[in-house]
């Protein structure tokens, strides 16, 4: 995958240095997650090169966006990445674990974003940096459901997108720490594709959960109206 600059319609993405390049799903949790409720302060979990940081300022006013990531250098790029951008003075990243920030920050959050490592197979790759980014194990779903029930405002929202065959089991671990889904979206590669994805938005109020899907493309490069409507601002080409 390429080591150039990611370029969006407002900021561009530096991301030689960060093991996980821009993906689809990083750009559909950032554009999907909502921003309704007027957030004014945003924490992105594991934040890699900083992408969905620079999606939420770009989508909301929120004063207050901080990102976390554990891994050196992806931490510098998100650094540079923000420094870079329009959004400045508002977006600030951390060199830390997740456990480390929850024990030693005292905010509330009024939306947390996460797109997670979630390779949980047993096998690893000699790229250290990439490991990390991609295995759960560097940062399990129980350790991001602590953290995130110590982190966010009570009226807030979670937003965090999953394999779907994970779906049940982290609904369950949620309710666990008193997150209950609010929103939630299947992902399909095309029409005749099974589910690969689901994005999940959490508060900590029980209710109903509205439930949709989105198809990408009904053929190779054949974007669906859906998909380029939730891109469109970001994407050059949509």
């Amino acid at each position: 995958m390429s080591n150039k600059p990611f370029k969006f319609k407002q900021f561009a993405v530096n991301q030689d240095r960060c093991a996980m390049k821009i993906g689809t799903d990083s750009v559909l949790l950032g554009a999907w997650t909502s921003v309704n409720h007027n957030p004014f302060s945003i924490l992105d979990i594991g934040a890699g090169t900083g992408v969905l940081s620079l999606m939420l300022a770009q989508r909301s006013n929120a004063q207050q966006i901080e990102a976390i990531e554990i891994d050196a250098d992806a931490y510098e790029q998100c650094s540079e990445n923000f420094e870079n951008s329009q959004w400045n003075d508002r977006l600030f990243c951390y060199h830390a674990s997740l456990l480390e920030f929850t024990e030693d920050v005292e905010d509330k959050f009024d939306l947390i974003i996460c797109n997670p490592p979630f390779y949980s197979e047993d096998y690893k790759t000699n790229n250290n940096s990439r490991d990390l980014a991609r295995f759960n194990d560097a940062m399990p779903f129980e350790h991001l459901i602590y953290g995130v029930s110590q982190l966010l405002n009570p009226s807030g929202i979670f937003s965090v997108i999953i394999p779907h065959k994970e779906e049940l089991t982290f609904i369950e671990l949620a309710a666990k720490g008193g997150l209950f889904p609010k929103r939630l979206l299947h992902l399909k590669g095309n029409p005749n594709a099974e589910i690969k994805r689901s994005l999940l938005e959490f508060s900590f109020q029980k209710g109903k959960v509205k439930s949709s899907e989105l198809i990408i493309e009904t053929t190779r490069h054949q974007y669906t109206k859906d998909y380029i409507l939730l891109t469109k601002d970001f994407y050059l080409k949509m």
